[in-house]
């Protein structure tokens, strides 16, 4: 089958940091369904595995965490699907990944793609989704209030894929007012047509910004992206005993000045689930089935911003570089080998 692949990490500039290949079809066993891949987007993971983590054993690393594509076999211990379904999921860190022709999952993480959306306009939404989804609820709780806080969240990276899913579950699934940030006036326009109440600019200061809205301080702060840039602010802005959730790896990050706030710090990666097989790790698929229901409802539209075909390494490689610039906005997805 065909597929895409890498020996040696390392960055985008080379002809070897995607390649190309041909790999033997797998056959499913236990819960795993064979997927026949018809879309998949990109997300920073992608790009971040690619510069620092070397396949093992010699053999080709499989990038891909995002799919959308029709269930082709199953393993013997299959309850949820059969061959013919439409599905769409995020995979697991721990295999290999959705470039590829054909590709193995476990069906407790995967979801019935929504039969509104076509092939590319789904792969676009199962990772980040799921990120946000678990971001909100399971790590922030935001159902649950912060006495004397701003009934609101600050989105930080509000036009970023994360961000784009993000917006809409706040408005979609919380009463909270949603604040998101973006620099551009093309992302900010992004931004406010998913149902921002307000949009921030993250190239200035943030404090000032959020003190103008007059609403009081924020009980709660999702930060997507560049979050060591804005900690300081953070700090400031977020209210006492208030919750922070962020995605991604702040260098030096010091939980130290939170403190005085009584700040509660949570860490999401939508991966955790299937990497320790947790007792819950089905509730990955009730969110993508919730989230495809949504879709259909319309009350949840597609981040897409832009796709490309065919599914090779040369459009691969153009997607990881516009992703590693911070430019993009929304999801990029890749449809067809």
């Amino acid at each position: 089958m065909k597929a895409v692949g890498y020996k040696v990490p390392g960055p985008i500039d080379g002809a070897s940091s995607l390649v190309d290949i041909d790999l033997p079809e797998p056959s499913p066993t236990g819960r795993d369904l064979l997927i026949e891949v018809k879309a998949i987007s990109v997300n920073p993971v992608d790009f971040k595995v690619r510069r620092s983590t070397a396949p093992q054993d010699g053999t080709w690393k499989v990038l891909g965490y995002d799919a959308a594509g029709i269930v082709r076999a199953v393993g013997p211990e299959v309850t949820l699907f059969q061959p013919g379904d439409h599905v769409f999921y995020a995979g697991s860190i721990t295999r290999q990944g959705t470039n590829a022709e054909l590709h193995l999952v476990d069906e407790r993480i995967v979801g019935a793609k929504p039969a509104s959306l076509d092939w590319a306009e789904a792969a676009a939404l199962p990772l980040t989704t799921l990120t946000a989804w678990e971001a909100f609820f399971d790590r922030l709780d935001v159902n649950k209030t912060v006495p004397g806080a701003a009934a609101a969240v600050l989105i930080i990276g509000g036009a970023g894929g994360v961000g784009s899913v993000a917006v809409q579950i706040a408005r979609q699934r919380t009463d909270l007012t949603v604040i998101a940030t973006a620099s551009r006036s093309e992302t900010q326009d992004w931004v406010k047509t998913l149902g921002a109440h307000h949009v921030l600019d993250h190239s200035k200061p943030l404090v000032p910004q959020i003190e103008a809205l007059g609403i009081g301080a924020p009980a709660f702060v999702f930060s997507t992206t560049h979050t060591g840039d804005h900690i300081p602010d953070i700090v400031e802005l977020i209210a006492p005993q208030g919750r922070f959730c962020l995605i991604d790896d702040p260098a030096g990050f010091d939980v130290m000045a939170f403190k005085r706030k009584a700040v509660s710090i949570h860490h999401e990666l939508m991966f955790t689930r299937s990497i320790y097989g947790t007792p819950d790790m089905a509730e990955q698929g009730r969110i993508l089935n919730e989230a495809s229901a949504m879709v259909d409802a319309g009350k949840l539209r597609t981040t897409l911003t832009d796709r490309l075909s065919p599914i090779n390494a040369a459009n691969l490689r153009h997607v990881h570089a516009l992703l590693e610039s911070g430019k993009a906005r929304g999801k990029i997805v890749l449809e067809g080998f």
